[in-house]
Order: structure tokens, then sequence, then C-alpha cells
């Protein structure tokens, strides 16, 4: 099996081939792009349908290592990715029903060349400070590089307007020094139907959930979305299974005690952060995205990590679970021919989501009775 150590870019590379050679059928390697180095982004997908979008199965998708002096998440996925494909092969109903039944796109480091900064030239450990490899090899902070669409959704729910899968302005591209990385990470989110994803750091233990941006000016503030209830409860759902995150004998990294709090906080009533990607996705796509915090040092010694992947396993699990709650279907014209960019809106959640190639579509939803209403050009359902 995989040993619990840090994997530098190579190893990393090797871990998600040999895992990939170990389960041909369920899996694919894909690169969305390259670092600034030349270092290739790839991802690990399972499904039992490798390569392809089936019409109705939702896709899920895990993003580490976007600061690459926060390799919690990294090695995480390295194991997690290698522990589904033992278990499907050993037939274990759950995961085998998770690959079934959904698309699974894994990144393992979105910063790769931060990573190899912060590993230093012998041991991982080199150099732990708080911010040796964070950012990238431009020196650009990859989870304040995404567009900032916040001021837009702020002023659209006061004076009205479109509530769901704001355009990207052009003026980010030409005023912004846009990392390679980050560019990726844009195309690959507007390439798939992502409902239900999920990206880690280290340096607290705690699952923050959007908004990431205050909606009050330099004021610290509990900034809802209109899907607040059930970020919370995905939140929830990730932090009650971790071992250690809501434990009343954690003790806090810092000064904020969140496990007292359930072990989830609304990102910006902690701090405000413009141009994360949580927020992004959320107002330039239909996925929802969580960022997981995953303890209080932010490069854990190899002693650590077997013990990091045993409080995070049953979470990863659980929390990739809940693609499948909600509502899903299809919108089709009258030739049952698929129709794409449908608007999908669910009364009392201001917040719509859009139909994809196929017409499929998903809305997360906690459960309830709800009026569900599809629009395309002059046509309403």
């Amino acid at each position: 099996g995989l040993e619990f150590k840090h994997h530098r870019y190579a190893a990393l590379q090797k871990a998600l081939r040999d895992t990939a050679a170990m389960c041909p059928n369920i899996t694919r390697l894909y690169d969305i792009g390259y670092s600034v180095r030349g270092r290739a982004l790839t991802v690990i997908e399972f499904s039992n349908n490798p390569g392809v979008h089936e019409p109705g199965e939702p896709e899920f998708r895990y993003v580490a290592n976007i600061h690459g002096n926060e390799p919690r998440g990294r090695e995480l996925m390295i194991h997690f990715t290698r522990y589904m494909c033992e278990r499907y092969l050993a037939g274990d109903k759950r995961i085998t029903k998770l690959i079934d039944n959904t698309r699974i796109h894994i990144l393992s480091a979105l910063n790769p060349d931060g990573y190899e900064v912060a590993a230093g030239p012998g041991s991982p450990e080199h150099e732990n400070s708080v911010w040796s490899g964070r950012l990238n090899a431009m020196g650009i902070d990859l989870n304040r590089n995404f567009p900032d669409l916040n001021a837009q959704a702020y002023y659209n729910e006061k004076h009205g307007g479109d509530n769901h899968n704001f355009p990207i302005p052009a003026h980010f591209w030409y005023f912004n020094q846009v990392a390679p990385e980050t560019k990726a990470m844009i195309k690959w989110s507007q390439d798939l139907p992502i409902v239900l994803s999920g990206h880690f750091h280290d340096g607290e233990l705690l699952v923050n959930y959007p908004y990431q941006v205050s909606s009050l000016s330099n004021v610290l503030h509990h900034s809802r979305t209109p899907d607040d209830g059930m970020f919370r409860y995905l939140a929830q759902t990730y932090a009650v299974a971790h071992r250690t995150m809501t434990s009343p004998y954690t003790r806090p990294c810092r000064y904020k005690d969140f496990a007292s709090q359930g072990g989830i906080a609304n990102g910006a009533s902690w701090f405000s952060v413009a141009g994360g990607l949580s927020d992004f996705l959320y107002l330039h796509t239909n996925s929802l995205d969580l960022a997981m915090e995953l303890g209080c040092s932010k490069f854990p010694a190899e002693k650590d990590l077997e013990k990091e992947w045993h409080n995070n396993k049953e979470s990863l699990i659980k929390f990739m679970e809940q693609i499948h709650i909600g509502i899903k279907g299809f919108v089709r014209d009258e030739n049952c021919k698929p129709i794409e960019g449908a608007v999908i809106h669910v009364e009392g959640i201001d917040h719509d989501v859009t139909t994809a190639r196929d017409g499929d579509y998903w809305k997360l939803v906690l459960p309830g009775y709800y009026t569900v209403t599809a629009s395309a050009g002059s046509f309403t359902t």
C-alpha cells in the first residue's frame, strides 16, 4: 500500500498513475493545464464510465494544495483515491454505489510549484513557515486570484437582476495578473457540470462556507447566500463526521474556538476573502463549494499523516454522498430534445441553476416540499 509520507511532484504523479493502473475500468487521468514551472495539473477521475458525462449523473470534485505550503489535502487525496480504487475492487457496496452513480474528479495539487518551495531541498518539513511556498511561482495567492463577483451579486440582491451564473467581466482579464493555474481552474469549472465540491487548506480546523466576502464593507459579518441553510448542512456533514473538528477536547488553533460552534463558520464572519474559489464557483457556475481547513499547523510532520487520514476519511465519503440529495431532472422540448441553459428556479431560494448540455440539472436542497419552475426563452413550466 501507499506509505504515509510527503509526496513530491514525481512521487505524486507516480501514485496517481499506479492507482489508475490498478483500476483502469473506473479511472482516467487527465491534465487541466500546467503550472508556471510546467508541472502538470493532473486530475484522476472515478466513474463506471470514465471520460463521459452520463445524462442525469451528478459530477463531484475535490481540489487540494491551492496554497503550496498547505499539503494535508494533497496527501489525503493521494490516499483517498487509492482507497476508493481498492475498496471498489473489494466489492465495497458504499464506494461502489458512489462510483457507479457519480462522476468524481480529484485534483491533488493546484499549486505544485509552491509545494516544491515549501517542501524545501531536503526534508518536506524543511521550511515550515507560514508563507514559504504559499504563493505560486509568479508570487500570486491562487485563492485570491479568481474573479470577484460578489459586488454584482450584492447589488442585484438589493436592486434586482440576475441571481446566478454571473459572467466574468472583461476587465478581470485586462487588469489582473491571472495565474495559469487560475486560468486552468476557471476553464475546468466552465467545462464540467460540477454540482458539489470541496477544497482544502491548513492553518485552522473547521469548514467554512460562502459567502466569503463580507456584504458590509470592511466589517466581518455573516454574509448569507440564498442557499445558506444548505451550505450549513453540508459544512456540518463534514465537520461532525471528522474525528476532532467538533470535539469539546479539541483546543483552538488560535483565538477562536470553532469546535464549540460545531466546527463550521460562514467565511465572511471569520475573515473576508475577495477573489476566493468558493464564492467564484457559487456565483459563476452551478456548483456549491466549501473550504475545509484541516489542521492548525501549515505543514504537518510525516508522523502525523496517518492520523490525519483517519480523522478525515469518513468526512470525505459522507460529504461526497450529499451530492445525491435534493432535486434533479431534465428539461426537454416538445420533441424530447434536451434544452441546455434552461433556468431552474426553486421558490424561496433566490439562486437559480441552469441545465447542462443534456438538459439535466441538479439543485441541492434540504428535505421539504418545493415549487420548481423551468424557463427557457419565453417558455416556463
